[in-house]
This record gives C-alpha cells, structure tokens and sequence, in this order.
C-alpha cells in the first residue's frame, strides 16, 4: 500500500495505473475510519479497480464555529484500516497541498440542491464539499467513486455535480451502516460522552417511528415529521436541527408522503451534531 503525501505524486502515481490498463477507484474521506468506509471500499474492490482512498479533514466544509479542531484525527489507524481492506493507494495531503497559498480563486457549488437542510444550517458546507470533491476527482481521475448514503444530501449534490460538469466518473453509493443498536456509524460518535452515546439512538428510533406510521397508512409529510420530532425530544442531551420527509432524488417537499420518499433529519446531542436518514 503506498501512502501518497502530495498531489504532483498523486497524479504520477494515478497515471501510471491508468497507462497499465487499470480502472480507478475514488473512496474520499475525511479519516477516523469506521465499519461504514471500511464497506464503501470493498463496493469499490468490487468493480475490479485500483483502489485509492482519499484522508483530509477539508477545512473549507467547516463553519466557523463548528468542530473542525475537534474532528478526530488519527492517521495511523486510518492507515490500519486501508491495509486491511487491501487499498493500493492512500491520498494523504496536507492543507498547503489542497489549499495552495492557503485561499481560493474558483469554487464549485451546487446552486438548487445545497439550498436546503444541511445547506441552510450549515451555510457554505457544500460549496466546501463540492470543491474539494472536484478537486479530489482533478488530481486522482477516477473511473468510479464510492460515497456513503448516511451523508445522503452529500450524495445527491455530488451526483448532480459529476452530471452538470461532465465529469466521466460513476457515483456508486453504500448503505448506511449501523451499530447494533441502530445508530448511524460516524465519525462524530467518537466525540459522544457515554450518556449522549446512549441518547443519540432516538434518531434511528425517530426515523424508524415515522416509517411505522407510514407503513400503518399516514401519508402526512407534517405529521410524520412531528412524530421524529417528538421522539427525538425525549432525550435530554438531544437538540433537533430539522426532520423532514422529501422527494429522493431532487430532495424537494412532498404534499403527501409515498413509497420511497426519504425522512431526513439533524440534531446535536450534546456538543456534537449527528445526522441521520431512512426511506420510508
């Protein structure tokens, strides 16, 4: 496995692979790695391609007083992890890499879908997201890159992104993959103290209460979200940012809720903001 520190020896390393006849695979993270990359790279081992896995906490995704400084950071077992997925290749650049001069000339920026939920709380977060991916898909190249469904908002602008910029890559997509007690896996957890770790559960409960009353006949968009909302709230260390029922695709507001419209919702627990997400 080689561990690449800078772009000019990332595209050096990526042209070679492609003048051997390989396909490439792009796993992007921001590290901390868990069981859900661990699964996006063997999708991505799957399609028979060079994999590389991208680690950089990208600044510019970050607001200013959000928790970029308290993202865990932890290279060698991140490191550990790609070993054992048989990753050929990690992508480890440092700011000044990413970031040359430390400011930017250009963005890239999804303009309809980035406008709401994650997009409105989090204002910039996805002209950050989408730089850094184009960025990413400029020095690596790939054929297909693997993101998660758990950031599912984050798969649909890069989706729509890929399409409007002609860029030749297949988005492939993973399920969100769960702790035993249903929980999200996330980076983020591991910011959790051991009671707002037991509390955070009440999101996976607050989604799964909605598709319940779904699957029981209620086709109110209002009252499903209610419903998330109310569960949510019985944990104390919880603070809901937003719960909404949306069309899968284009992530607008439906009038009535049908079969695979997707329940989407935010919230602190404690310090730390978690998010979640279920097709109904």
């Amino acid at each position: 496995m080689k561990v690449v520190r800078t772009v000019r020896d990332m595209q050096t390393v990526a042209a070679d692979a492609r003048r051997s006849g390989q396909r490439l695979a792009l796993v992007p993270t921001m590290g901390a790695l868990h069981e859900g990359h661990a699964s996006l790279m063997r999708k991505a081992r799957e399609q028979e391609a060079h994999l590389v896995v991208s680690i950089y906490v990208n600044p510019t995704q970050f607001g200013p007083h959000e928790d970029f400084k308290r993202y865990p950071r932890n290279l060698e077992a991140d490191l550990s992890v790609c070993q054992r997925e048989s990753v050929q290749v990690v992508f480890a650049p440092a700011d000044d890499e990413m970031y040359p001069g430390g400011a930017l000339t250009a963005w890239v920026e999804e303009t309809k879908l980035e406008k709401r939920f994650e997009g409105e709380h989090r204002p910039g977060h996805f002209r950050g997201v989408c730089t850094v991916v184009a960025k990413l898909f400029n020095i690596v190249r790939p054929d297909l890159a693997v993101f998660g469904k758990k950031d599912y908002q984050q798969l649909k602008i890069v989706e729509r992104m890929v399409h409007s910029l002609c860029y030749p890559i297949e988005i492939l997509s993973g399920p969100v993959v769960r702790e035993p007690d249903g929980l999200a896996m996330s980076s983020r957890n591991q910011l959790l103290s051991s009671s707002e770790r037991a509390q955070a559960t009440v999101l996976w409960k607050g989604l799964n209460v909605a598709r319940d009353l779904f699957n029981s006949g209620e086709r109110s968009p209002h009252r499903l979200e209610a419903a998330i909302q109310r569960t949510v709230s019985l944990a104390p260390a919880a603070r809901l940012d937003y719960a909404a029922i949306a069309d899968a695709e284009n992530l607008e507001p439906v009038h009535e809720a049908q079969h695979g419209n997707v329940a989407l919702l935010a919230a602190y627990i404690g310090s730390t903001r978690l998010i979640d997400n279920a097709i109904l």
